[in-house]
């Protein structure tokens, strides 16, 4: 689990600490490619680490007749649907396996218990926060402020791997445009 300690050490800028009794909190959870993580509905008690493989965050638009891809958990990131795991509130979104999956996960109850683990824990876990909503604001002024090709762009530069692993209709989605757009705007950068 030396992997969750580099990341974090990383993400949060902590190094020479010894996390390794933190990383003991986890344990190892592996999904075939389709296996749900999380459904629709159900309460998560856990956040994941994403060792090896591609987790999809999806939900249905309004009528239920449309899948909106909202994330794609690569390797070596963490996901939940934030909201159920901190509030207990009924998840919004499904995390299905695209490939393969090794997971580390930490239950609610034990990610609350790091605290006594790491003395300054509260400021560490405010600004993991911090940086998750940072992404996702990133991400929203991204979607209101590039053209396609610039989303394209941007996401083949921040994740190369996703458009040799990932459907397009799902890339698409997470972009906000449709399948017919990703690949027009392919063929154009392309040729």
């Amino acid at each position: 689990m030396k992997e969750i300690e580099l990341y974090i050490e990383s993400y949060l800028g902590i190094g020479g600490k010894d996390l390794s009794p933190v990383a003991d909190l986890f344990r190892q959870v592996n999904l075939k490619k389709g296996e749900y993580l999380l459904k629709i509905g159900q309460y998560t008690t856990e956040l994941c680490f994403v060792k090896e493989g591609l987790l999809r965050q999806f939900a249905y638009n309004e009528s239920g007749s449309k899948e909106i891809t909202q994330w794609i958990a690569t390797q070596d990131s963490f996901t939940t649907d934030l909201s159920s795991f901190v509030f207990r509130t009924p998840s919004r979104w499904n995390i299905q396996a695209l490939t393969n999956c090794q997971l580390y996960t930490i239950s609610k109850e034990k990610y609350d218990s790091i605290s006594e683990i790491v003395p300054n824990w509260a400021e560490l876990d405010r600004l993991f926060m911090a940086k998750c909503f940072t992404t996702l604001e990133n991400r929203i002024f991204k979607q209101l402020s590039m053209s396609a090709e610039e989303k394209y762009q941007d996401l083949l530069t921040q994740n190369p791997e996703l458009f040799r692993e990932v459907p397009l209709q799902y890339l698409a989605s997470m972009l906000g445009m449709t399948p017919e757009t990703l690949s027009r705007v392919r063929r154009r950068i392309i040729s």
